[in-house]
């Protein structure tokens, strides 16, 4: 594999990664309310479902896959171009759905470029190599937007701070479609991933891989949604033989505790605001929650493999409930700095649990599926995810009209709701017991497909 275009693909990275908090601190600029910031949320989130669906099953039956791929990059670098320029919000909104429709939906065609006429043996590193390049991009958006304002107040006045910033990130987007165009494979693949085996063999490659940055800042992964529904075969859903009481109770769960975590995201940028962060300051504390998430993805594994993944999972959801409607707390203290000591320590800390409720719900929902339906059912819990995302960020939008206390109140509910009946599932107390794999994943024996959702994690703002 000729890895010249992963670098490219690194640097349009960068321009996503910045753009995903970029563009609703840009709303609140604009004097944007909660309710559009959670329909902001609301359609980045449910978009790129559909379009990975489609863009996968087009890449897996066309021959060249690379147009998709510039695509995407070119129209990046055409919306991050044009937002600034907007000052309608409902205008940005659609822009911005336009722009995650793109970016969600070529996550599987960028799996097939680098899995396409290699051997199985090395899929795993391709994979790898591949998120790698995309999650330092992401991070480094990250770290852009934070280091941003001290560097271009000394160069721009205070009005063209921003929409600089979205050009540099569009120029960012608009040189790697460059590099991308010189360095992408020309030539056609000779295997396509066609077959149910195939599509499970890099179902668990995804999981397996290290989650860094961008796993723990972006709504859910349309790439794994994508993998995970590929076999799936709703009638054999329906029988309710094949669904015990127990995982139907923790898909219940799971909606509602990953609608609650959207409702508390969904106008956290406004409420950050108010308190008196500048855009900067906002990006670090993001960063900071997600890098919290992304370092003890591994760690948890190990710990959840000597514990009771039912009380460890309804520990973590207690825990992130409890610090939901506890971050209003930044704004009662007083002073500057104390404030963003707390937000830091307190996103820190829910970025935390996010690292256990993603790897130990994987492992919950593969002990309860039975093997006959097992990847349905993690595709299943993969979909509930985005779609508790998209209502979430409405519902949040919407009860922040009533102050962010009513906002962050009913998240941390939905989140203890959901703790609640994880802790009521006491089969998972007994019974075979979970190894932890060396990626923070854990499986049952015989091993199961293991399939983390990301259907709302810290750091995500949009």
């Amino acid at each position: 594999m000729r890895e010249r275009w992963l670098y490219a693909w690194g640097l349009g990275s960068v321009a996503f990664g910045g753009a995903s908090l970029l563009v609703p601190l840009y709303i609140v600029q604009l004097g944007g309310s909660a309710v559009q910031l959670g329909l902001l949320a609301a359609t980045a989130a449910g978009i790129g479902a559909p379009g990975a669906i489609l863009f996968g099953r087009l890449a897996n039956r066309i021959t060249h896959r690379r147009p998709l791929v510039l695509v995407t990059l070119l129209v990046g670098g055409v919306v991050l171009a044009l937002v600034p320029t907007l000052t309608d919000i409902t205008a940005v909104i659609v822009a911005n759905a336009a722009l995650w429709l793109v970016v969600g939906s070529i996550a599987p065609v960028l799996t097939m470029l680098v899995v396409d006429d290699a051997p199985e043996a090395v899929w795993d590193e391709r994979i790898g190599l591949l998120n790698a390049y995309q999650g330092y991009g992401w991070a480094a958006g990250l770290v852009l937007g934070t280091v941003w304002p001290l560097v271009g107040r000394r160069v721009f006045d205070t009005a063209t701070v921003t929409p600089a910033l979205f050009w540099l990130l569009a120029g960012c987007a608009d040189a790697s479609t460059v590099w991308a165009a010189r360095s992408l494979p020309r030539s056609a693949p000779t295997d396509h991933v066609t077959s149910a085996r195939q599509a499970r063999r890099i179902a668990r490659l995804l999981s397996a891989s290290n989650r860094g940055v961008k796993t723990a800042t972006f709504a859910f992964s349309p790439n794994r949604l994508y993998w995970t529904t590929r076999g799936l075969h709703p009638r054999r859903l329906l029988d309710r033989d094949r669904r015990p009481p127990a995982l139907t109770t923790y898909l219940v769960a799971a909606t509602l505790f990953f609608t609650g975590f959207a409702v508390f995201w969904a106008p956290l940028p406004l409420f950050l605001t108010d308190v008196g962060f500048d855009s900067g300051t906002i990006f670090g504390v993001s960063l900071a929650a997600s890098a919290a998430s992304a370092l003890l993805y591994r760690r948890v594994g190990t710990v959840a493999s000597r514990v009771d993944v039912r009380l460890l999972q309804a520990g973590a959801l207690a825990v992130r409930g409890a610090l939901f409607p506890a971050i209003l707390l930044v704004a009662g203290v007083g002073g500057l700095a104390l404030e963003l000591g707390i937000a830091v320590v307190g996103l820190a800390a829910i970025g935390v649990t996010w690292a256990v409720i993603a790897v130990v719900g994987t492992a919950i929902v593969t002990r309860l599926a039975p093997p006959a339906v097992r990847g349905e059912v993690l595709g299943v819990h993969t979909a509930l995810g985005a779609l508790a995302g998209g209502v979430g960020s409405v519902l949040g939008g919407w009860v922040a009209t009533f102050g962010y206390a009513a906002a962050f109140g009913v998240a941390g509910g939905l989140v203890f709701l959901g703790a609640a009946l994880v802790f009521s599932l006491r089969a998972l107390s007994g019974g075979e017991r979970t190894t932890a794999r060396p990626d923070g994943a854990q499986s049952a024996d015989p091993p199961p497909v293991a399939l983390p959702t990301d259907a709302s994690e810290a750091g995500r703002f949009g």
